[in-house]
């Protein structure tokens, strides 16, 4: 296979992709588009993006074909040796999981837009990029020439996104044997010796952990924007990620902070998701949904282990650490959705609603709870054995005695391997806390305790929500606490709010609230039909959303 990538006029935002392929007798040739990229486990519908789609034999006769699926065709090259399939890519998406393509950069993740023969994955694929001469590429794939590169299969390419640009700025450090490369796309200005010396830290604790670094190499592909942006997707010898602004990249109080935890969270990944990996998706099936009520594998111990990792090589100092663990619970308690659906129900349904809330609180978060309840049976584990073992004992065994053997991991393997180091049956904790959507708050304080920590839960700043129990974000009511006031005396997901007791709001709808807290309110709304209402409630003692502060004793 062979994937030619070009572009005319890239204010078009159209990419050009021609793919060759011998028919090796075959009457007909089926091309798939994935529908889904890893990392994100939702359907992509990618196929949409896709303008003129034309195949051709190895004379550029023009060849028959038919859209038999939503992203498959169907190429009739019977007496052909060779089909070429040239069709065209909108790329106008610039986050960290899309292709994208204008006069300064093309940037591509595969899985988008290659096209693949389903009963022919295991094929070298070569790729040659028709660039700029002046353009680099940032990659983790294997160059055979200038723009010029090649994959052992269908699956590293799908898993080896590039930027080819010529403003790349490049930094490079190494740890043990890995060289690694961090690569800004980018208006920003960088500190190298601060980045190399915190980025060198964190690496070094996660090798620590799993004893060793499954490649070469490994790329830090830096989407960075002038707008406010937070984004990444783990690749298997790289990682792309959208942060912005582009002013508060190195700021201490702007987004530094975030750029080392995402960067950590997807290095992470290269163990947990591109090797230790769910058994559905060994292998992955670009095809259809690859359902799995891992996330709190996939997703949740890595969100645990990128903060605790970046604590662990003092990256992260308390305050910063606590940071994250606060906002951890501030995202659980404040959330009604966790005692609805469990982690791995909720796992299950991304497919079903993606990464957006959904009905209101329905599901909870693969990411949140799937951290703590790491953290709890890493506590667990601790306490059983006297401290001898951890979670870091349970990730081992999934990367040496699943991964290095060429097994996924099953709900049953998470459970056993767990059991096995914590000596003892967790039936009831999994099936209260896990596969069922229970109440965690008295494990999180004991766990807490454990490890020398106590948290505190107090109102959260902003009056309607603490003590009225709604969400009001942009200029709707977003979110309302189930059974709260607001929810009781019939306040609307939706409405829109103009007054309180009379006095027309100027963005001080809490100001207002916490004003008439001790008498009854009335909310003068329109609802979203365009009907003007008054919506009347007293404040309760009671909190409904809260905050969480995480300390030390």
């Amino acid at each position: 296979m062979k994937y030619t990538f070009s572009f005319q006029n890239p204010s078009r935002h159209y990419l050009d992709i021609a793919v060759e392929a011998e028919t090796k007798g075959e009457e007909t040739i089926q091309f798939q588009l994935p529908a889904w990229r890893p990392g994100r486990y939702e359907l992509g519908n990618f196929a949409k993006n896709i303008q003129q789609w034309e195949a051709f034999d190895e004379d550029g006769n023009s060849l028959t074909s038919k859209k038999i699926a939503k992203d498959l065709w169907e190429v009739n090259c019977k007496g052909v040796k060779r089909v070429e399939v040239r069709y065209n890519y909108f790329s106008m998406d610039l986050n960290a999981g899309s292709t994208y393509l204008d006069k300064y950069q093309l940037y591509v993740n595969p899985v988008n837009c290659c096209l693949y023969i389903p009963t022919r994955q295991e094929e070298e694929c070569f790729i040659e990029l028709q660039l700029p001469e002046d353009y680099e590429v940032a990659t983790g794939l294997s160059s055979t020439g200038k723009h010029e590169f090649k994959t052992e299969n269908y699956d590293e390419l799908a898993d080896c996104p590039f930027i080819a640009s010529n403003s790349l700025k490049k930094i490079i450090y190494q740890v043990d044997e890995t060289v690694f490369y961090l690569w800004f796309q980018g208006e920003c200005k960088l500190d190298e010796k601060k980045l190399i010396t915190d980025f060198t830290k964190f690496t070094r604790a996660q090798m620590d952990l799993f004893g060793d670094f499954p490649t070469k190499e490994y790329h830090f592909l830096f989407q960075i924007l002038p707008h406010s942006a937070y984004h990444g997707v783990e690749h298997s010898n790289s990682t792309v990620i959208a942060l912005g602004p582009s002013y508060a990249i190195m700021d201490e109080k702007g987004r530094y902070e975030d750029l080392l935890g995402v960067s950590s969270h997807e290095l992470f990944h290269t163990w947990n998701v591109k090797r230790i990996r769910p058994i559905e998706m060994y292998p992955y099936d670009f095809s259809k949904e690859n359902y799995s009520r891992l996330g709190y594998l996939c997703e949740g111990a890595t969100t645990w282990y990128g903060d605790e990792t970046l604590k662990r090589s003092a990256v992260f100092e308390d305050e910063a650490y606590f940071k994250t663990i606060n906002q951890l619970l501030y995202r659980h308690f404040n959330n009604p959705g966790v005692e609805n659906l469990s982690v791995a129900e909720s796992s299950f349904d991304t497919w079903l609603d993606g990464y957006v809330p959904g009905v209101p609180n329905r599901k909870s978060s693969i990411y949140v709870e799937g951290a703590l309840i790491t953290f709890i049976l890493d506590v667990i584990i601790k306490k059983n054995s006297s401290d001898k073992y951890s979670f870091d004992d349970v990730m081992r065994s999934f990367y040496n005695d699943y991964y290095k053997n060429g097994k996924g991991i099953s709900e049953a393997d998470y459970k056993e391997v767990v059991e096995r180091f914590a000596n003892q049956n967790l039936d009831d904790f999994f099936d209260t806390y896990v596969n069922k959507p229970g109440n965690i708050e008295k494990q999180l304080k004991e766990s807490f305790n454990y490890v020398g920590l106590s948290y505190s839960r107090k109102s959260v700043d902003l009056f309607n929500e603490a003590h009225l129990g709604f969400r009001y974000i942009g200029d709707k009511v977003y979110s309302i606490f189930p059974n709260s006031v607001a929810e009781i005396n019939g306040l609307s997901i939706g409405d829109v709010i103009h007054t309180v007791n009379g006095y027309k709001l100027n963005n001080d709808l809490s100001n207002w609230c916490k004003y008439f807290k001790d008498e009854e309110i009335f909310l003068g709304i329109t609802d979203s039909h365009g009907i003007a209402n008054t919506v009347s409630m007293n404040a309760s003692d009671e909190i409904y959303y809260g905050k969480h502060e995480v300390k030390r004793g």
